[in-house]
């Protein structure tokens, strides 16, 4: 764990390599994913297969059902805990308000010159969902990529998700059934993802492709854009508390560790003004570490990725360093969070306030947790609605409105030596 601080000399040198520092993994997958999906998509099911058994452990016959039944579904939400099956559904009622509200109305006017313009929202047809069966399984994840497809109005929703050797998490099978997801495939990794995108002999293609996954998983998503959309190509998950003194460290350590714990390449950073407020915090972390199952992971993070900045003041020279990092999750954890956020330039989600830690935001707050790592909240944003939907534009003209404006395009047609164009406006002109 790195402790940085405004005042020495060379603190813009090491601060530049904490923004710039690689935290995706050094393995180069690039090769590897390129080969799988060009075999499944020559292969289809055989591929999946091999690559299922390789993989996963897993054997998918050529002559049996690959597919999680809906009624399986059921019967895990049913034989959930009732305190557990509770809180699913609070988290998923609050996520389906929130991306209500994000629903883009279609517009249709008529300009001055008498031109009719306007756009018209629809979804697309299908959307392709990956669920990790990885380091952990995420029922929250399901539910933040299935209830923005659904409400954005996509007819078809399918997940993927590896099943290592045949297990399937009944607690994701659950949220399933919350989210209504019409096909669960026991497939997971890059090739899962060819799948989708490709199609094969039972697999029908989709339009769309939301989901987080590991290297591999993102590796696939990059490959595979443009063949069909993707939510984005997330990396390892970051957060960046700024915090006064005033904090219980307790609160604090547990939000750093709070991503810490997902990955050994996760990302930490403490911002304080109060030097002997972030030692506590780092004691705390050590303290904690000791009390957590996912310590191993959260310990490696911590100690390779993590970090306590030291700043003279920090109305002034925090959001500075925030927009630098442009980190997924930013806390203000400071009394006045109102007047800092207008600052925060770049970031995936904001948390206003000392009470509210970024763990509500992965569960019930609303607000979706699928966002923008590894400095990409300068350019992109989280997962909502919109990824799911396309816009069409149209136009008409009339007599009118067309000798309005007509002329100017035959003109502009002729300057960029295209006389097709021009002559398929000035035949009418005519």
């Amino acid at each position: 764990m790195q402790t940085l601080s405004t005042l020495d000399p060379d603190f813009q040198k090491k601060f530049t390599r904490l923004v710039n520092a690689r935290r995706e993994t050094d393995e180069d997958v690039a090769g590897r994913v390129s080969a799988i999906l060009t075999a499944v998509k020559s292969r289809g099911d055989h591929a999946l297969v091999e690559y299922s058994q390789r993989f996963d452990s897993y054997t998918l016959a050529l002559d049996e059902d690959w597919v999680i039944t809906p009624e399986r579904c059921k019967e895990a939400y049913d034989g959930l805990d009732t305190e557990l099956r509770d809180a699913l559904d609070l988290a998923a009622k609050r996520i389906r308000s929130y991306h209500e509200a994000q629903l883009p109305s279609d517009r249709d006017y008529t300009d001055e010159a008498g031109v009719r313009l306007g756009s018209i929202w629809r979804p697309v047809d299908a959307a392709g969902l990956y669920v990790p069966g990885g380091r952990a399984a995420y029922p929250s994840s399901l539910l933040m990529n299935a209830i923005p497809a659904r409400v954005a109005g996509v007819e078809r929703l399918v997940v993927v998700t590896p099943t290592p050797r045949g297990d399937s998490n009944p607690t994701v099978l659950a949220a399933a059934h919350i989210a209504g997801i019409d096909e669960i495939w026991r497939v997971g990794g890059a090739h899962a993802l060819g799948a989708l995108a490709y199609g094969t002999e039972r697999i029908k293609p989709v339009d769309v492709i939301t989901g987080p996954g590991n290297a591999y998983v993102a590796e696939a998503k990059r490959q595979l854009y443009g063949v069909v959309g993707i939510d984005m190509v997330a990396g390892p998950s970051e957060i960046l508390v700024i915090a006064d003194g005033e904090n219980d460290p307790d609160w604090i350590a547990a939000d750093l560790l709070s991503q810490a714990e997902h990955d050994p390449t996760s990302q930490s950073i403490l911002i304080t003004d109060d030097a002997g407020f972030g030692s506590l915090v780092a004691d705390c972390v050590r303290l904690q570490l000791n009390q957590l199952s996912t310590a191993k992971t959260a310990q490696e993070s911590w100690e390779a990725n993590g970090a306590v900045i030291v700043v003279n003041d920090l109305e002034s020279e925090a959001p500075a360093l925030a927009n630098r990092l442009a980190a997924e999750h930013v806390e203000l954890a400071i009394d006045n969070p109102e007047a800092m956020l207008p600052l925060i330039k770049h970031a995936g989600s904001v948390f206003l306030g000392r009470m509210t830690p970024e763990a509500i935001g992965d569960y019930v707050a609303g607000p979706n947790h699928v966002l923008p790592t590894g400095r990409r909240a300068r350019f992109s944003s989280g997962l909502s609605v919109l990824d799911f939907m396309k816009r069409t534009s149209f136009l008409g003209l009339d007599d009118a409105s067309f000798a309005a404006i007509g002329p100017a395009a035959a003109t502009l047609a002729h300057a960029e030596g295209l006389p097709a164009h021009a002559r398929s406006v000035e035949l009418r002109s005519k």
